[in-house]
Formats: C-alpha cells, sequence, structure tokens
C-alpha cells in the first residue's frame, strides 16, 4: 500500500508538562546519571540553577506525548505491525529545570516512500512557560512493506 501524504504539514494540539523535581529525579537515577544538578537541589543551586536539571534525553518525557497522537492519526494511515523506530534527533536550547512548564506541539513534517520503505517523520517544538524553544525534535518512524 503507498504512503498517503496528505497529511504533511498538520499539527496537532498542544500538550502541556509541568516538569516535576522528582520526575527529574527519578529519570536520572533510571538512566544513570549521576552528576548532583538532577539529582540535588542544592547542588543545583550552587551552580546557579532554580531547581534540579533534566538531563537532555528527558525531552522524551515531555515531548513524546504530543508525538502520540501524530503517529496513531488515522489520516496518516501507519501500519504500526511493520513500523520500526528509525530515530530521534533532538536539539536543545534554555536547559529544562524543576518547576518548568513545557508545552510541546507536533508537525507531520514529511511522509514519503523510498525502496519499499515508508518513512514517517514527525517534528515537536517545545516552549518552557517564558516562550523559550527548549527542545526541537525529530521524530523518524520506518515502515517496511509499503
Amino acid at each position: 500500500m503507498p504512503v498517503n501524504s496528505k497529511a504533511i504539514g498538520k499539527t496537532y494540539d498542544p500538550t502541556v508538562y509541568a516538569v516535576g523535581r522528582e520526575k527529574i529525579r527519578e529519570y536520572a537515577h533510571a538512566v544513570g546519571e549521576i552528576n548532583p544538578v538532577h539529582i540535588d537541589p542544592q547542588a543545583a543551586r550552587e551552580a546557579g540553577f532554580a531547581d534540579v536539571v533534566a538531563p537532555p534525553m528527558f525531552a522524551v518525557v515531555y515531548a513524546g506525548p504530543a508525538v502520540i497522537p501524530a503517529m496513531f492519526d488515522p489520516e496518516i494511515e501507519m501500519n504500526f505491525a511493520m513500523m520500526v523506530h528509525g530515530g530521534q534527533e533532538f536539539v536543545w536550547g534554555p536547559l529544562v529545570v524543576a518547576g518548568d512548564e513545557i508545552t510541546t506541539t507536533a508537525t507531520v513534517k514529511d511522509i514519503s516512500e523510498r525502496a519499499g520503505l515508508g518513512y514517517y517523520i514527525f517534528e515537536s517544538v517545545s516552549v518552557n512557560q517564558r516562550g523559550e524553544e527548549v527542545c526541537r525534535g525529530t521524530w523518524t518512524n520506518i515502515v517496511r512493506g509499503v
């Protein structure tokens, strides 16, 4: 079945994520991050931050929920039984700290077919409560047998 590229450019409702200290700590422990600025509020303050700092890949936690509705949109027609994770790329802005409120919007950037593979590329843009872009993500999914 050929890919349906009609949804390119479609933007989805934003999601809002309130960044909590314990979520940052849990994430840091889960990924083996031992830098004290990610775990200890005092160490973070001594380093000049308002609270603990989210490790960079914490972006998946606050941005992922915005991308999921795009991936499951029936208009996209993605065959999940044949899908593999193609990759993620992020460009970070100001650091995210506990207490931030991150709003993320997802857009369908491209849907294409090459050599029998469907490429579904989504972009997420995350901004903090001050309107600063904290992260821009590219999420690539590959569907075999299109």
